[in-house]
């Protein structure tokens, strides 16, 4: 299976109250917000939260941790009821749990993620929080317009990149899970089966290699990570 098979992204339907989930982002202290790491990928200002992440550290933004990470609510996780309810629905092991931040006139250049598609076994999912109309997110060439509530699937495999061209920061609660029989059912009401089929290998240039090696070999806390190795272990292979 080609790439351009693959599901680039699915808008499921679930709807999620807008008016909660400010509430609780109200909560979020100003001070708690913290520069995404991957500061060569983007301009301006974006910033991220954990809710869920490796020992309850919400400092710890990083959506891949080490396979035997214990990963549980960091402290503000706790005092938002919403945020909770609304990750409680989804019946699937959590990798991580992060509010993003993409402050007004910023941008995230175009750029892959690692295996992060469904047919790798694991996803991310999207739910708006605070957004406005002028919000370009392009995902595999297509502008995906997601509104405040609403829950999207993003295959970040694909080339994606996202401007702020509003007056508002825009927020959104990002969960990444690892895929079961519940979101099976979930995924393959809305496509067939057979457009997750893992093509990871075909997926993963030694351009995109290179790139995420670069990002957490700078990154104090990721540089001993088993995802450094398996990556050098890619490298070497191509060569």
């Amino acid at each position: 299976m080609s790439k351009q098979q693959l599901t680039a992204h699915l808008k499921f339907p679930i709807q999620f109250d807008e008016e909660r989930l400010v509430q609780d982002l109200s909560l979020v202290m100003e001070d708690k917000w913290i520069p995404h790491f991957n500061t060569g990928g983007y301009v301006g200002n974006w910033k991220a939260i954990s809710l869920y992440a490796k020992d309850g550290n919400e400092q710890n933004i990083f959506a891949h941790q080490p396979d035997n990470a214990s990963i549980s609510e960091t402290p503000l996780m706790k005092e938002c009821p919403y945020f909770k309810e609304v990750i409680d629905y989804f019946k699937f092991p959590i990798l991580s749990v992060r509010l993003l931040r993409l402050e007004v006139g910023a941008e995230i250049k175009p750029h892959t993620d690692h295996e992060l598609g469904y047919e790798d076994g694991q996803f991310r999912l999207h739910i708006p929080i605070v957004t406005n109309p002028e919000i370009e997110f392009i995902l595999a060439d297509e502008r995906l317009i997601m509104l405040p509530g609403e829950c999207w699937y993003t295959n970040v495999n694909f080339v994606h990149s996202v401007a702020n061209r509003g007056t508002e920061d825009r927020v959104h609660l990002v969960i990444d899970g690892v895929r079961n029989e519940w979101t099976d059912e979930l995924f393959f009401a809305l496509a067939p089966e057979s457009s997750f089929q893992s093509v990871r290998e075909e997926n993963l240039s030694r351009e995109t290699i290179v790139r995420v090696l670069e990002e957490l070999k700078n990154n104090p806390q990721m540089v001993n990570h088993p995802l450094v190795s398996e990556l050098e272990e890619k490298l070497k292979s191509r060569n």
